[in-house]
C-alpha cells in the first residue's frame, strides 16, 4: 500500500471542490485535516492517482500528487481523531 499526498489550489472560477473530493475518498482510507492537503493510502502509483483526479480539476487549477510511503514523519497540533489516523497509517 502506498500513502499518497494530494494537494490542490482550485484557480478556476466556480470551483467544483465536491467532485475533486469525492474523487479523492474514493481512492481509498483518506486524512483530510488541513484546507487543500489530503493523505490517501491506496494500492494505486502516483501516475494513477494522478490520473484519476486530473479530470476533476480546470486548466488553470493546481494538482499535486506524491508518493509519501515510508518513516520519516512528524505532525502537531491536530485534534484526535486526526492524531489517532496518523498514528494507525504509520504503525
Amino acid at each position: 500500500m502506498n500513502t499518497i499526498l494530494i494537494g490542490y489550489d482550485l484557480n478556476t472560477p466556480g470551483q467544483d471542490y465536491d467532485s475533486l473530493h469525492e474523487a479523492i475518498k474514493a481512492l481509498g482510507a483518506w486524512w483530510h485535516h488541513l484546507d487543500s492537503t489530503w493523505l490517501v493510502k491506496t494500492s494505486l502509483s502516483t501516475s494513477d492517482v494522478h490520473g484519476k483526479l486530473k479530470p476533476t480539476v480546470g486548466s488553470d487549477d493546481e494538482l499535486l500528487v506524491i508518493n509519501v510511503t515510508g518513516q520519516a514523519r512528524a505532525w502537531s497540533g491536530f485534534n484526535e481523531s486526526g492524531s489517532k489516523w496518523l498514528k494507525e497509517t504509520y504503525a
